[in-house]
């Protein structure tokens, strides 16, 4: 088997595994028939986090960053990321960054800000900073899905995010 400077045989299957899949986002069951108990995969799982070779979204889920990768360093498209991160649902993706999608303004943003029932706070992952905010599951109901990628996410329907452009005026 190839060997990697710094990556152990187990990390390298894991990683070549994934990435012959094309499966970037994963979780804990799309490797667990790499090893041989849950010890040797938490401890897979967070050699792999301290190299920078994966990055965790959520409790359940991670991010593959490509062998390609130059430096380690790798991002993706942020609503994919925000999708992923949420587990595709109970969430939209509002303010500049929706306004920015529906061509509402020229202003890039400068984060990606998800109204979710879940979560609140900030965080910066794959090069891209987001921001939550607490909202209703009434307010959910303003979500659309789009596509991109061959990936959907969910993000603040047009009329509403030109209302929300119109009251930063």
């Amino acid at each position: 088997m190839l060997k990697m400077k710094g990556i152990s045989n187990i990390e390298i299957k894991v990683i070549a595994d994934l990435e012959f899949r094309k499966k970037y986002y994963f979780t804990i069951d799309d490797i667990s028939s790499h090893f041989v108990n849950v010890k040797q995969r938490y401890n897979t799982i967070h050699i792999l986090q301290q190299k920078g070779r994966i990055i965790k979204l959520n409790q359940k889920k991670y991010f593959l960053v490509p062998i390609k990768a130059r430096y380690g360093k790798w991002t993706d498209y942020p609503f994919i990321i925000a999708d992923e991160m949420m587990d595709g649902k109970g969430y939209f993706i509002g303010g500049w960054a929706a306004a920015n999608y529906w061509r509402l303004t020229g202003q890039v943003p400068m984060q990606i800000d998800i109204w979710t029932i879940k979560r609140q706070g900030e965080i910066n992952l794959l090069n891209s900073r987001f921001v939550f905010h607490r909202t209703t599951p009434a307010k959910l109901r303003k979500a659309v899905t789009e596509h991109t990628k061959d990936h959907s996410f969910l993000v603040l329907n047009k009329k509403d995010a030109a209302k929300w452009v119109k009251g930063r005026d």
